[in-house]
């Protein structure tokens, strides 16, 4: 068996994630603990009580995103703490911290630190900055043309 484990980007919150890791693990609790402590504030309020819009922003949302995938990891390593270590972690977009992270790259802190830094700039320009994104699953090329153009 040779696992790998792949970490979720931007966009997989939702507000009560993680509440259950924490009742159930002492290894959960204690990285959404450290999280608090790192930040400065309660993120791990913010992730279990909301309210949604703040912990869809960016400033919030990352950090909220690499504790979770940090917290669900460390469960997994208390629960099966025999399980192989992996030969590879990735992640998409935000989630490759979390992937640095797992393989042992930098701390769990200084991983926390670094999210923290890049949600608040990306949430100063979000605010700088009129923009949206979307998703295209098929059309006519000539339309998605049109339409981004526009």
């Amino acid at each position: 068996m040779k696992p790998a484990w792949i970490f979720s980007g931007q966009g997989a919150q939702a507000v009560g994630m993680g509440r259950d890791l924490y009742e159930a693990s002492a290894a959960a609790k204690a990285v959404f603990d450290e999280a608090d402590s790192v930040l400065g504030f309660s993120l791990s309020g913010v992730c279990f009580e909301g309210p949604e819009e703040k912990l869809t922003s960016s400033l919030y949302c990352q950090s909220a995103i690499y504790t979770m995938s940090m917290a669900c990891l460390a469960a997994f390593r208390e629960r099966f703490p025999e399980a192989p270590a992996p030969v590879a972690a990735a992640g998409l977009s935000l989630g490759e911290y979390a992937a640095f992270a797992a393989a042992g790259y930098f701390s769990f802190a200084d991983g926390l630190k670094l999210v923290a830094k890049r949600g608040a700039l990306m949430d100063e320009a979000c605010r700088k900055v009129r923009g949206s994104m979307a998703s295209i699953i098929g059309g006519k090329p000539e339309v998605i043309d049109s339409v981004c153009r526009e």
